[in-house]
């Protein structure tokens, strides 16, 4: 697998500093991810879409080991309801594998990008590159930056 794509191209285009981790390419967990790059679970975030009443689907961006609080993520967002779309529906709202779903990947595609307030306890954290066995290592605020990102309590333990 290579280590360059549409994610590592537009970093690169943006003089956005990362390193780029590969893993095997099946679907991990970022709990699995973790243990595999010899890091806290905590420092590797998951994308979770999820979907607004009316509107453009929302990626929340979440530690690993917990859980995205539709109730929270409603309530930061000024919105009555949140929901969680099936696998196959994020897939389709994002055109990328799970497992493979990235803020990095969804640049200019209009998704509201918010980032647990879990992430102000790192200067780093590692995020899925837009594809399966691809973690970028990426300090936190050119991520907040490049991906116009909200941060905001949106998770809870799982």
């Amino acid at each position: 697998m290579s280590l360059t794509n549409n994610v590592t191209r537009f970093l690169d285009s943006r003089k956005v500093g990362y390193t780029a981790h590969e893993l095997p390419a099946e679907k991990l967990g970022a709990v699995e991810a973790a243990q595999l790059l010899g890091i806290p679970a905590e420092q590797v975030f998951k994308t979770i879409v999820t979907k607004r009443e009316k509107g453009k689907p929302v990626l929340a961006v979440i530690p690993g080991p917990r859980v995205v609080d539709l109730k929270l993520l409603a309530a930061f967002l000024g919105e009555k309801k949140m929901s969680l779309p099936t696998e196959r529906e994020a897939e389709q709202m994002t055109g990328l594998q799970a497992g493979g779903i990235s803020p990095l990947a969804l640049i200019n595609k209009g998704f509201q990008v918010v980032i647990d307030s879990a992430v102000q306890s790192f200067e780093e954290i590692y995020i899925s590159g837009g594809q399966r066995g691809l973690n970028i290592q990426i300090r936190v605020q050119d991520l907040v930056q490049v991906v116009n990102a909200k941060i905001g309590e949106v998770s809870r333990e799982g």
